[in-house]
């Protein structure tokens, strides 16, 4: 029925002025790897390297905090990078074949990277555009000069062009064709009529005019661009790629047969057709080529030689590996993913007779970056700050841990690095620019789950998302493969010397290991970790390596349930008789579920020494003291037969499903004919309703949205007994006069369980045990699934965690008010008073906004003008990708945001909310992005790059691009993915919103008045047509108890808090 509420004229300036504090919706940083890296540079004056993506990304690194992100134009990949050293200037080169000059501005004291000019190359003049193929002129090889003022382009067709640096101005007097090389080249030295392309064009480490050209054929010439002459020619096999020695004395070249030559540059002939050395360092047997290599003089005696490729064709051709040759020593990185390039990291000025001496080489392969320390023998790897692959084996879950202890902090950091002792202690050494931001202010930590078993532990405080910590389960079961993680070294006899280096490991040994739901209570180090096959772990931090056995439990979920049969996977064998763990989380008790379906909900009260897991099948209460099961509840539906196949399993019931799909469709044509009967009373009264809609009406009067029809679910829908939440909370659910440990759960089907636990003092644990009488069973009749479960003490405030308020870090929660109930579901959410769980207020989200509830979370929010204001509101994900924030408990929408596109689902399902306001996602398998829904609490990156420019070019983007952000507007630049939204003071709302006017902001936010955030009178409970009155059994109250709360309930329900016109 169409209803409409008078509303007071005007805005409460005061909350809208508290909201503007409050909230501001903000992309900030990219944690994790960039997806699918195609480019790599170094600037050897600022310390700082750059990586470009397939998606046309552009990312400067430098010291931890140091991040630059900059986005093309063009959705094109990045081919190539190149810095004009300590100069700020970046050069990147596109597959469309055009040049882009990127440039790090200064801007209110921070530095930002902005494009400011593209380059593309004309035609080969005096040639038709019908005859000339594009590939001609397509680079191959691009060299910024040292000068700084002008940049080399090699292309496919052999010539090399000269553009002026910065306003990128194509030299035409200064381009050499390959005709001209040719006249000064001897017939024995010519490879056919062409040259071929221009594979490789190095600069004369001492004399700028010169540059040595390589094409593919193997001709290799030293020109000389003063006199336009050829100084040196040499002949080899077919060029892959040149390198100078740092004296100028001799060069390197690599070949495609997997060989490389050194060749003398002499001042005496001006051919050279037999090199120094000539090698193949993995022959004799044919090898691939060697795709790049570099010389590297060092003080110790023997230069570095480093190149990547060249491996036995029949044997290792499939190997991605980096070798690195210094006299007899070699070693063959061998990398899980294909190289992309490298560089070697030494100082920026080496005088003349000097060592160049590389601290370390930095690989960039497809899935990771690792840093090889060269300084140390056996050269150790050097643990990266920041890009970790997160993917190393795919993330199946994520939890994050606010204001962490700083002694469990400090444990966990000790106990990661026991882990890896093979490690270089060298600092990291891409350690240019100065990071502004301030030290966080409490230590964030982000836990993910993996699917080979593992749970990571990252430091999230920051920018730079650093691992810490890894924790294996897999040793505890048995399965087909040996678990080794540590990365042990060829044996001597192998050859090549392989070396694995890198922990990209993307294949799960058994998919039963996949981790499904972490729990970490940060105050006693207690961790619960499930998996995909049943297995939740009960662990514990310790300092200390151990040998013991683990306790294994189990606990039936089906109750002897009669007609189910599991049709999925076998459970996980544990592991019998004493176990080897490390220092770190160590295992105490195994809970095995049966059947061993998927865990998909689990929660932790460490005070009450319980854990509570669930399935599709039901839940289970785990008393881990004294180690024995307090509780199991089936809560399949007689019809779920689906329930019983697991996820790993293909069966598939296509009769059920056909019959399912036929019921649909009949529901809906019986409520479509009942709709379009005319003759009945309601329609009349809609038609009615709809004509007075269409009458102008004074100003004051709004009509209130017309909300969509919501289709009950059935109760035999597939898979309804999976448990999708659980929750533990001291509240009062026998009476109003005493509380207690609850323990509450929600399931598919829009069921919720609640338990009264009679949990006995520390001083008795091991006396008596755990007790769970079932108080209240609840269904909402709309039959939406129970994504979150709260309980709100008597001011409405969440309840703190556990062992928060026995350690004076939380205020004890009001125990002398009524407490509230919560209950999110995928369509709306609910606010109850307990004990007699009648309705308060809602919010139906799915029938006002038209979308699904996917992630919901309490927040608390600090106001930008005083830390002192706090404000609890519930932040909710939807499958829209939209991020509303209510009020609470008063269920008043407040803003609402677009954060993450609705196609990418994997986005919208990896999403977690931090407790102040902020925020992940997965972007991609290897990266999170970060976003703040607070205007106080925001981590992003601010940062500072020092550049000492030949030429002033401050204003060069201003010109070139009027329509480029102003000093006035907050520069940042879109990330890889595009949705990069700047943080400003108007751009806190949807771009629906930006036309309305603020009177119309208010009207669309707040559907009554808002004296009060806390008021619970903006959300009546308007039951006309309604069809989520919900049915409430009480195990606990006598019976005339609850015909005393049915009938405050029906009460409650029926009275209206509005003007309603019907």
């Amino acid at each position: 029925m169409m209803k409409f509420r008078f509303r007071r004229q005007g805005a409460d300036p005061h909350r809208d002025r508290l909201r503007h504090d409050l909230f501001a919706f903000s992309k900030t940083v990219e944690h994790g790897f960039p997806s699918q890296p195609s480019a790599l540079a170094y600037d050897p004056v600022l310390r700082v390297m750059a990586i470009g993506t397939k998606a046309g990304a552009v990312k400067l690194y430098g010291a931890p905090g140091v991040e630059l992100t900059g986005l093309h134009k063009e959705t094109a990949t990045v081919t190539q990078l190149h810095f004009l050293p300590g100069q700020g200037w970046l050069l990147s080169l596109l597959d469309d074949n055009t040049l882009h000059l990127w440039e790090v501005c200064q801007k209110e004291g921070c530095s930002h990277l902005e494009e400011t000019r593209s380059f593309g190359l004309p035609g080969r003049p005096g040639s038709g555009s019908t005859n000339c193929s594009p590939g001609i002129t397509r680079v191959t090889v691009v060299l910024p000069m040292a000068a700084g003022a002008m940049v080399c382009l090699g292309t496919e067709g052999g010539a090399v062009y000269f553009v002026t640096l910065p306003t990128l101005t194509l030299l035409e007097d200064k381009t050499l064709f390959p005709d001209e090389i040719l006249q000064s080249v001897p017939d024995d030295y010519r490879c056919g009529k062409a040259l071929g392309p221009v594979e490789s064009i190095q600069e004369h480490p001492r004399n700028g005019s010169r540059i040595l050209i390589g094409y593919s054929r193997g001709l290799v010439v030293l020109w000389e661009q003063n006199t336009r002459a050829v100084q040196h020619l040499f002949l080899g096999n077919q060029l892959e790629s040149l390198a100078w020695e740092q004296s100028g004395k001799s060069i390197v070249s690599s070949h495609s047969d997997g060989g490389y030559m050194v060749w003398a540059v002499s001042g005496t002939g001006q051919r050279t057709q037999q090199p120094v050395m000539s090698t193949i360092p993995y022959g004799p047997f044919p090898c691939k080529a060697i795709s790049k290599i570099l010389w590297r003089t060092c003080e110790s005696g023997n230069p570095f030689i480093i190149f990547s490729g060249g491996m036995p064709r029949a044997s290792y051709g499939d190997r991605h590996c980096v070798s690195v040759l210094q006299g007899q020593t070699l070693a063959t990185l061998d990398f899980t993913s294909r190289v992309i390039d490298f560089f070697t990291v030494q100082s920026a000025e080496v005088p003349e007779g000097g060592f160049e001496n590389p601290r370390a080489l930095v690989v960039l392969v497809e899935e990771e970056l690792v840093a090889i320390d060269l300084q140390t023998p056996g050269w150790p790897t050097i643990p990266a700050p920041y890009l970790a692959p997160l993917h190393s084996s795919a993330i199946t879950c994520s939890c994050h841990v606010s204001n962490v202890p700083l002694k469990l902090w400090e444990r966990i950091v000790s106990v990661g690095e026991q882990q890896s002792p093979r490690q270089s202690s060298a600092a990291w050494p891409i350690d240019g620019g100065k990071n502004l931001a301030q030290e966080p202010t409490q230590r964030g930590l982000l836990l993910t789950g993996h699917e080979d078993g593992t749970v990571r532990f990252w430091d999230a405080s920051g920018v730079s998302l650093k691992p810490l910590y890894k924790l294996g389960t897999a040793n505890i079961f048995q399965t087909d493969c040996e678990h080794n993680d540590s990365l042990n070294q060829a044996g001597e006899e192998e050859w090549p010397p392989f070396r694995k280096v890198g922990c990209f490991d993307p294949y799960s040994d058994d998919p039963r290991l996949g981790v499904q739901k972490i729990a970490l209570c940060k105050y006693t180090a207690k961790m619960v970790v499930a998996g995909t096959a049943g297995q939740v772990l009960v662990m514990e931090l310790s300092d200390e390596k151990s040998e013991h056995a683990v306790s294994v439990a189990t606990v039936d979920l089906l109750q002897d349930r009669e007609g189910f049969t599991w049709k999925g996977h076998d459970r996980l064998a544990p592991r019998n008789g004493p176990l080897h763990f490390p220092p770190g989380f160590q295992p105490s008790v195994l809970v095995q579920c049966v059947p061993p379906a998927a865990v998909t909900a689990v929660t932790l009260h460490s005070e009450w020494n319980l854990v509570a897991f669930g399935t599709s099948h039901g839940f289970g209460l785990f008393d881990y003291y004294r180690r024995n099961p307090v509780l199991a509840r089936c809560t399949l539906h007689p019809n779920d037969s689906l329930a019983m196949e697991g996820p790993l399993s293909r069966v598939k019931s296509l009769k059920k499903s056909l019959r399912q799909s036929f019921r649909r469709i009949r529901k809906s044509r019986v409520s479509g004919k009942k709709r379009l009967n005319a003759s009945s009373p309601s329609s009349k009264v809609q038609e009615a309703n709809a004509q007075l809609a269409e009458q102008a009406g004074p100003p004051e009067v709004e009509m209130t949205p017309v909300q969509r029809r919501i289709e009950p679910r059935s109760a035999d829908d597939s898979l309804s007994g999976v448990v999708r939440c659980l929750y533990f909370a001291d509240t009062f659910l026998r009476d109003a006069a005493h509380h207690g440990p609850t323990m509450w759960a929600g399931t598919n089907s829009g069921s919720v369980f609640a338990y009264a636990l009679e949990v006995p003092s520390q001083e008795k644990f091991s006396e008596r045990a755990v007790e769970a009488v079932l108080g209240k069973e609840i269904q909402l009749m709309h039959r939406a699934p129970v994504v979150a479960i709260a309980v709100l003490d008597g001011r409405g405030n969440p309840l703190p965690e556990p062992y928060e308020v026995s350690r004076d870090l939380a205020k004890a929660p009001d125990m002398q008010g009524s407490h509230s109930m919560l209950i999110s579901s995928e369509e709306q959410f609910k606010v109850f008073t307990l004990p007699k769980v009648s309705a308060k207020t809602k919010f139906k989200l799915t029938a006002h906004e038209g979308c699904r509830v996917r992630k919901v979370a309490l927040v608390s929010l600090a106001s930008a003008g005083s830390e002192e204001r706090l404000e609890n509101c519930l932040a909710c994900l939807t499958n829209l990708g939209d991020i509303h924030i209510f009020t609470v408990p008063s269920l008043r929408p407040q803003v609402h945001y677009n954060c993450i596109r609705k196609e990418d689902i994997s986005g919208i399902a990896s999403c977690v909310f931090t407790k102040h306001g902020q925020g992940f996602y997965l972007i991609s398998p290897s990266e999170f992005e970060r976003f703040s829904l607070s205007a106080r609490n925001v981590t992003e990156p601010l940062c500072r790059l020092e550049v000492a420019r030949l030429q002033d070019t401050s204003c060069l983007s201003i010109s070139l691009f009027p329509s480029s952000n102003s000093s006035t507007v907050t520069p940042k630049l879109p990330q890889a993915n595009g949705t990069h939204v700047p943080r400003s003071s108007e751009g806190q709302h949807s771009p629906s919103d930006s036309d309305r006017s603020p009177e119309e902001h208010l009207a669309a936010f707040s559907p009554g008045p808002i004296d009060s955030p806390n008021s619970s009178l903006e959300n009546p409970l308007d039951t006309t047509g309604d069809i989520t009155v919900e049915e409430v059994k009480d195990f606990l109250a006598s019976s005339e108890e609850a015909e005393q709360n049915l009938r405050n309930t029906s009460e409650d329900e029926a009275r209206p808090t509005g003007i309603l016109i019907k």
